[in-house]
């Protein structure tokens, strides 16, 4: 049925609960999963205006991002292989979380998106946004969402 899985995760709860179900699937399909983990970039416009910071602070941030992206997808791993399912990991950096989750899964050649859907309404949904909407509105690839 799948052969590629990719798996989204931001390391909240629900995405957790969308890691253990993309698992399993994976498991029953024999299936590889890919793992991903988008983490923002950090340019100087985020700052215009206020406080500028040196690039020496701007790389810790960054390396605290990628650290604890790293940290993420080997607890993914680790799931995974408990279930004797193969695991690609892939952290990147994007500030459109929706668009690096589609390229990932074109990329990869994945057959299926598994991600996590907060349910947001109202004024939270536009003040935050919907990444899971916007993959699923721009994917061409199936998309699984689970609360």
């Amino acid at each position: 049925m799948y052969q590629r899985i990719l798996v989204a995760t931001d390391g909240s709860s629900l995405s957790k609960k969308a890691i253990t179900s993309a698992i399993s699937l994976a498991a029953t399909c024999g299936a590889t999963l890919i793992a991903v983990k988008v983490v923002p970039r950090y340019p100087q416009a985020y700052f215009e205006g206020g406080i500028p910071l040196s690039t020496q602070e701007i790389a810790k941030v960054e390396q605290q991002w990628a650290d604890a992206a790293k940290t993420n997808l080997q607890a993914v791993a680790k799931a995974a292989a408990a279930k004797g399912v193969t695991v690609k990991s892939v952290v990147l950096k994007s500030d459109v979380i929706s668009d690096a989750l589609i390229s990932a899964a074109k990329k990869n050649k994945a057959d299926l998106i598994v991600m996590a859907s907060h349910g947001r309404k109202g004024i939270k949904r536009l003040l935050l946004g919907s990444e899971t909407q916007q993959v699923l509105t721009h994917s061409h690839i199936p998309v699984l969402v689970l609360r």
